[in-house]
């Protein structure tokens, strides 16, 4: 079977490898000229950037690149890309790069023709409707890892220092035009880097599956999403150049990212803060945090459980071979058993708690996440009890 396709949901998305030789093509078709390319500092030297840079100018595109980001971004590397943009008169963003790359691409064209803060548009309420939508430049998101699925996503993460807090600011105009996705572009990624994002694709299907409320449509995308980690996620680690592999992690995490419209739960709602505080990959905390949330969620959602292991083919379906499953997976493939091994310490778990209970993820959790609850399951996950 060829792992070729064009797919129109939820937006375009041009799947394959060797794609990525359509990028100045596809920037032409959505009437940018002058396209700015921002991708994260590590990757900006990278052969998979240049060779886009240099593609883009030889197809006489005005191209420029911004790539002053941190991991997990902050306003102020958002305010460099807008003067980076004004001063580029750029008029399109190519979001290239892992969840910080998408994200802050993304981020710039959103805020790049607006007048008021982007904390006036986190994802609260009608926040968004404050948007001037008319000014929202064209995006064209080019992942090079397979994990947050923001390419197909319509919100960006943004840190506020003020707070230490993770943002989430939306817009359903924030959704890329077109995605390309060349599961080439990932073969890069070092092992760790696989494993991280791999992890966070996987916790994105297994939270939106497990949130409550009805949308069988997100459940199914959910449940696929899972079996094709299951299948893929320890070869791509193990043998970075299986492009089948890496092609299934590349649509296991657009699956993912498609699927949490339905929600997510308590392993975001605690990561999120955690990773503020300290700087901790998103994807990797998540995959740390995973098997302690389930055990907490366990009497709301052992049915379910039940029903997603037997679509695995799990030896034995239920919650409990699910969660040797999980435990196996991280193991495999390196993922910390602890948040002590993944460099946390437990000095401020009440402030922890604390954000995570009015995280927006925390609505989606299966079992009401009380500060209570949020300090227990920290407390688990940093001693390893379970």
């Amino acid at each position: 079977m060829s792992l070729t396709a064009n797919w129109n949901y939820p937006t375009s998305i041009r799947f394959g490898v060797g794609r990525i030789a359509e990028l100045a093509e596809v920037c032409r078709s959505q009437g940018i000229q002058r396209p700015l390319l921002v991708t994260d500092s590590g990757l900006a030297r990278a052969p998979i950037t240049t060779a886009a840079l240099e593609s883009l100018r030889a197809a006489g595109l005005g191209v420029a690149l911004f790539c002053d980001l941190k991991p997990n971004p902050i306003e102020a590397n958002l305010a460099g890309g807008l003067d980076a943009w004004r001063a580029g008169k750029h008029d399109g963003v190519v979001a290239f790069g892992g969840g910080s790359g998408l994200d802050m691409g993304k981020l710039i064209a959103f805020m790049s023709g607006q007048t008021r803060p982007v904390w006036d548009f986190e994802d609260i309420g009608d926040y968004w409707t404050r948007a001037d939508e008319s000014s929202i430049a064209p995006i064209i998101a080019v992942p090079t890892t397979a994990g947050t699925g923001s390419e197909v996503g319509r919100a960006a993460v943004i840190i506020d220092e003020r707070t230490h807090t993770k943002r989430i600011i939306f817009h359903p105009k924030m959704m890329p035009r077109v995605v390309i996705s060349d599961p080439a572009l990932t073969v890069g990624m070092p092992a760790k880097v696989t494993a991280g994002t791999g992890m966070d694709a996987f916790a994105h299907c297994l939270e939106s599956y497990c949130a409550p409320g009805f949308h069988p449509m997100a459940e199914g995308i959910a449940v696929e999403g899972m079996r094709l980690v299951a299948n893929a996620l320890v070869r791509a680690v193990h043998t970075p150049s299986d492009l089948d592999a890496r092609a299934q992690m590349l649509a296991a995490a657009a699956m993912g990212a498609t699927a949490f419209q339905k929600g997510l739960g308590g392993m975001h709602a605690l990561a999120h803060p955690v990773g503020a505080l300290y700087d901790t990959h998103h994807g990797m905390t998540n995959a740390t945090l995973m098997p302690y949330v389930l055990k907490f969620n366990r009497p709301a959602i052992e049915e379910r459980i039940t029903r997603l292991a037997a679509y695995l083919r799990l030896p034995s379906p239920g919650f409990d071979s699910f969660l040797a499953f999980v435990l196996k997976l991280r193991k495999d493939i390196g993922v910390p058993h602890t948040l002590f091994e993944l460099g946390v310490d437990d000095k401020q778990i009440d402030l922890i708690a604390d954000m995570a209970i009015v995280d927006p993820c925390a609505g989606g959790n299966p079992l009401p996440l009380t500060r209570t609850g949020a300090a227990e399951i920290f407390d688990a996950a940093f001693h390893g009890r379970l």
